[in-house]
């Protein structure tokens, strides 16, 4: 875990400070809101923080592992994961761009992005489907130098903020699966669309059961003409774009559940100590010792099977099983011990404005995002027993 390290040391410590500042006086108010303000994503990019992970000519620097050690920090200072994923959006939006944009489309949507001026989002997933992404039916036609694009796309984090949007179109083929004429994953590419482009509406705020302070879109396009300049890499190259980048992807909502847990523990072990039942506090009840140790178990497994899949992500090793193992096993242990901390916790945990209400509302999409469990579990099977 690189944590021990002097550099992440200060990033850390600098990230449980910021969330101090900026974000816990604020996430109710952001809650009911139903969006972050501007202003933080300028806060987090004059901090330092939405670079990390990215080359320095585009206003990075750092680590991909350093970007989830400030992640789980964040968490562990109180952060919900609602506030992580609307603030570090720019984290799925920008790295195709980083990795096979021009240097044009760096300047003009990366770099701004990880100042803070600008917030991209991404929209790969579909009212018709979602993780089918070889399925995509929203279609971008060339016409001389642009492209029109038609379709719908629904879930999108950040999408009625978004100043651009990297968007998954069908330049070719179907979008039929169980075509025969082999387009699928093949007529895909990345386009970013920008706010204001004819044509792109957000045509749909949309209300969540959890990370109420992010907000989420439907987007429409309706003949919306996007400059044929705004293609990534290649056309119909965009499916590899996007699987590429699902590893960081899936090891960051992993880290994000194991803290969470964490979190959720020292919740609970600390109203488990202060709270009395009968006269004695509730910490010497066997039954609920028992229980924490069982919730600490979990957490620390997660935690600790993560970071080591992680570091041998970041050496380049083949972990694409090993990545699917830890979502998954994160996100059981989250489930488990945010429904032991609401339980542990009473009335009290019941309560709206309760941390652990919070974390067991947010938990909920974490086996969804991302890649849901059954298809982590599909990943699995398929290269662990085979076809």
């Amino acid at each position: 875990m690189p944590t021990d390290d002097f550099e992440t040391k200060a990033l850390t410590e600098l990230a449980a400070e910021f969330a101090r500042r900026e974000i816990l006086p604020n996430i109710d108010a952001w809650e009911r809101a139903g969006e972050l303000p501007r202003a933080l994503s300028k806060a987090a990019g004059q901090a330092g923080l939405l670079g990390l992970g990215f080359p320095a000519d585009v206003g990075g620097g750092g680590t991909h592992l350093q970007q989830m050690a400030v992640q789980e920090e964040l968490i562990r200072a109180g952060v919900p994961t609602g506030v992580i994923a609307s603030l570090f959006t720019h984290g799925i939006a920008i790295p195709s761009i980083v990795r096979h944009g021009t240097a044009e489309q760096q300047e003009r949507f990366a770099a701004p992005a990880i100042r803070g001026d600008l917030i991209g989002a991404l929209a790969v997933t579909e009212p018709s489907g979602g993780s089918d992404v070889a399925a995509l039916r929203t279609t971008a036609a060339r016409d001389g130098d642009h492209y029109i694009v038609n379709g719908t796309k629904t879930f999108i984090t950040s999408g009625t903020r978004a100043d651009f949007v990297t968007t998954a179109v069908r330049t070719g083929g179907t979008g039929s699966t169980t075509s025969t004429d082999t387009a699928g994953h093949r007529g895909i590419s990345l386009l970013v669309i920008e706010r204001g482009t004819p044509g792109f509406t957000v045509s749909r705020k949309l209300d969540k059961m959890g990370w109420l302070s992010s907000d989420t879109a439907e987007l429409s396009f309706a003949d919306a003409r996007v400059p044929a300049a705004n293609l990534i890499g290649p056309e119909n190259q965009g499916f590899w774009l996007i699987m590429e980048q699902f590893m960081s992807e899936r090891l960051s909502m992993a880290l994000q559940c194991a803290a969470v847990a964490g979190r959720c523990v020292d919740l609970t072990i600390e109203w488990a100590r202060d709270r009395t039942t009968f006269g004695e506090p509730l910490a010497s009840r066997q039954v609920i010792r028992h229980k924490i140790a069982e919730m600490a178990r979990q957490a620390d497994v997660a935690r600790t099977y993560i970071w080591s899949v992680a570091e041998r992500w970041a050496s380049g090793a083949d972990v694409i099983t090993e990545v699917s193992m830890a979502k998954n096993t994160a996100v059981y242990a989250a489930e488990h011990v945010v429904h032991e901390a609401v339980q542990l916790h009473g009335g009290m945990g019941f309560m709206r404005g309760s941390e652990v209400e919070r974390h067991y509302r947010d938990i909920r999409v974490m086996g969804i995002g991302g890649g849901t469990s059954e298809i982590m579990n599909e990943i699995i099977a398929r290269r662990v027993v085979g076809r």
